[in-house]
């Protein structure tokens, strides 16, 4: 693996969940991380003294709604003045999913699925970039889903700005060419995520039945009839950044259980 020991990454969406764990992970290799995220402010800064007392790097929390430009622009401002000679990695990790069938889905859903995953990441990878192509090293990993390969009845919207964030990943591996910088996604599969927990219990009301027996259904699509663990869609972005992995670029890296070769 690559010594990331005083590289400064990034992680969007990182106070729960597989932002957390991602930004966990590159902390325990000696990263310096920037985190934003909604959450209690008390539980965030629990969240900052717990990396800084386990790993000992720096990390900073900055304040982000990512559905407003103008917010992003504030924010990597503020990056810039923390670390300015730029980031090294860049997580584009937030996001949720509604599902709901494309009749009656509200605008605003729509509205706010495509700036959090997609247009956010489009102007993080577009401000962040040049410093790293000036620097000659960069990792940038992009959090995608098995439904930006695929999709299902329900998810028509968040396949739709999934399949744009495998796009925009492919489309900007192009444009970077050999500055030793790499761009890629990681495609989960159905994670153990407080995300993924909810929507089983939203599907097992609808159902008439309880969120494991709803869990269990949904398993039965999936080959290998596992959740994908945190740590390991966080050791996939781990492996990324590796020099291991430096001609690795532009992929999708599905981690689905077998699902989408279905």
């Amino acid at each position: 693996m690559t010594n990331l020991q005083n590289k400064v990454a990034f992680v969007t969406g990182s106070t729960s969940g597989i932002g957390l764990t991602m930004a966990r992970s590159l902390a325990a290799k000696g990263c310096h991380i920037v985190i934003t995220g909604f959450g209690d402010q008390d539980e965030i800064n629990k969240i900052k003294e717990d990396i800084v007392r386990e790993f000992k790097v720096n990390v900073n929390h900055v304040s982000c709604d990512l559905r407003k430009v103008e917010e992003i622009d504030s924010m990597c401002a503020e990056i810039d003045k923390l670390y300015p000679e730029g980031i090294d990695i860049l997580c584009n990790n937030a996001g949720f999913n509604h599902v709901h069938p494309i009749e009656g889905y509200p605008t605003e859903w729509w509205n706010d699925s495509v700036a959090v995953m997609l247009t956010a990441p489009f102007h993080l990878i577009k401000h962040f970039l040049p410093k790293m192509r000036a620097k000659g090293w960069g990792r940038i990993v992009n959090t995608a889903s098995q439904h930006g390969m695929v999709s299902t009845a329900g998810k028509a919207v968040y396949s739709a700005v999934k399949h744009g964030i495998v796009g925009l990943t492919k489309g900007v591996a192009l444009d970077i060419g050999d500055a030793n910088v790499t761009i890629n996604c990681i495609c989960p599969g159905f994670a153990s995520s407080n995300i993924t927990k909810a929507w089983f219990e939203r599907l097992g009301k609808e159902r008439g039945c309880s969120a494991e027996e709803a869990k269990a259904s949904v398993l039965e699509s999936v080959p290998n009839k596992k959740m994908v663990e945190l740590q390991h869609i966080a050791d996939m972005m781990l492996y990324l950044c590796s020099e291991s992995a430096v001609s690795i670029t532009g992929a999708a890296m599905l981690m689905d259980g077998g699902y989408t070769a279905q």
